[in-house]
């Protein structure tokens, strides 16, 4: 099956190299095998912290912070999110490649953000989560934002860089060697 990419004259460009099918052909399931798709992920930690609010709040700023500082820094660490996740979004799109984690990458994207970090959708969401804590003032959110940033790492990011290494090999070892995993 031609990739977007490929049909655009952009397969052997930097920004993306379509995905080698052998381990289609040798029978190996083409996705990462991550344990849950991130946002969903996300969702769930900040549904128990809202619960827990509820029930026991728990302040992450100090008494005394001016509001504008919280509204401020919140808004801003949304704005950033969005930002970044709406970047990300369109390099995957323009390479022809799905976001959805269960899908099979069909290229891998090197370039824009991707030229930074290897995560950009992920540093997004942990950024638009950090901002939901810090507009929340969520001492519990807070707690379960370093929680979600290492569930994305150990059980997100982790899988889906031994399922990258193993669908293009080389030309993925050496773009790791070359940028960085967060920022």
């Amino acid at each position: 099956m031609e990739t977007r990419a490929a049909r655009h004259g952009r397969a052997g460009s930097r920004c993306c190299a379509p995905a080698a099918a052998a381990g289609e052909a040798r029978g190996v399931q083409d996705r990462p095998g991550v344990i849950a798709r991130p946002p969903r992920i996300a969702y769930l930690l900040l549904a128990i912290g809202a619960l827990l609010e509820w029930l026991r709040p728990l302040s992450l700023l100090p008494p005394g912070w001016p509001a504008a500082i919280r509204y401020g820094l919140g808004g801003l660490l949304l704005v950033l999110g969005f930002a970044v996740v709406t970047v990300a979004l369109r390099a995957f799109r323009r390479a022809g490649t799905n976001v959805e984690t269960p899908k099979p990458t069909i290229a891998l994207v090197t370039d824009g953000l991707y030229a930074w970090s290897r995560n950009p959708m992920y540093v997004a969401l942990t950024l638009l989560f950090a901002g939901i804590a810090i507009l929340a003032n969520s001492g519990w959110l807070g707690a379960l934002w370093v929680i979600y940033v290492g569930v994305l790492r150990v059980g997100v990011i982790a899988a889906e860089e031994r399922y990258l290494e193993g669908k293009f090999g080389d030309q993925y070892r050496a773009y790791r060697m070359r940028v960085r995993r967060w920022l």
